[in-house]
């Protein structure tokens, strides 16, 4: 099996304090064989045509403001891999996806801190594919389907968003999770273990709650990306990363490939 990744990325606060998520990507990435590459899409780099970053040393970009200043130190030293993502261009484009490279793209803070907890060595290069905009449901699963062809050399395709993003409710601290992110998140893991992946493409339209979870679809669709690249969604490993601040589900998905990671799953409305 060659399977896909969605992970909850959260706040960038997930760098500093990693939580049973940060502990969960970190067993992952142990587990998992070492891909040649890893390829992120993020909702961080949206662009009206896909761009592909060919970029040989790309940098730590630090898109974000009012943080920690320790976060602003941190650097995730990983290469590109300007060969792979050339393919990357290809085979977007033999799909009718007009496709461009990108030489200056770093990495976002949606590919560096998971990464740090997935390969913390910075020993996998990694490169990023702009999420294209305005993208539907079905566009996203088309656009990870296009992809899929990298996965045949090595490259391990990951969606990083976040399985609630409703930044509007966001208020810090420590709080239980909110009723609307459990029965949201519910909805989707069930859709997910069902393997179920046009109901999946449908959730911003069917899914209890889903305006107040995601009032823009930014970061759920790199689910859906990933989804498409998968091809099946099974079998399907749950990373019930727990819940911060509240509202930000930090629930991943292992697709198209059962992990066991020896560790005990959160339940559903645990904090993180």
């Amino acid at each position: 099996m060659k399977p896909t990744l969605f992970v909850s990325h959260g706040a960038p606060t997930y760098a500093l304090e990693p939580g049973l998520a940060g502990a969960q990507l970190s067993a992952l990435g142990r587990a998992l064989p070492k891909p040649a590459a890893v390829l992120v899409v993020s909702p961080h780099w949206i662009t009206r045509q896909p761009q592909v970053a060919v970029t040989v040393k790309p940098e730590t970009i630090h898109d974000f403001g009012g943080f920690d200043d320790a976060l602003y130190d941190i650097s995730y030293p990983a290469s590109g891999h300007p060969e792979l993502a050339r393919k990357a261009v290809a085979v977007l484009g033999a799909a009718g996806w007009a496709a461009e490279e990108n030489s200056q793209r770093g990495l976002d803070h949606g590919a560096w801190v998971p990464l740090s907890f997935l390969y913390p060595k910075a020993d996998v290069p990694v490169f990023q594919v702009s999420l294209p905009h305005q993208l539907d449901g079905a566009g996203a699963l088309a656009f990870g389907a296009a992809l899929a062809p990298l996965k045949d050399e090595g490259v391990l395709i990951v969606g990083s968003g976040s399985l609630t993003h409703n930044l509007y409710e966001f208020r810090g601290g420590a709080k239980d999770e909110e009723r609307y992110v459990t029965e949201f998140v519910a909805w989707i893991r069930d859709a997910v273990t069902q393997g179920d992946a046009q109901r999946l493409a449908q959730t911003l339209q069917l899914a209890p709650h889903a305006a107040r979870a995601h009032p823009t679809a930014e970061h759920f669709l790199p689910l859906l990306v990933a989804a498409g690249a998968a091809g099946s969604l099974l079998p399907a490993t749950t990373l019930a990363g727990g819940t911060r601040y509240g509202m930000l589900s930090m629930e991943s998905y292992v697709l198209g490939g059962g992990i066991d990671l020896g560790l005990v799953e959160a339940p559903v409305g645990a904090t993180a």
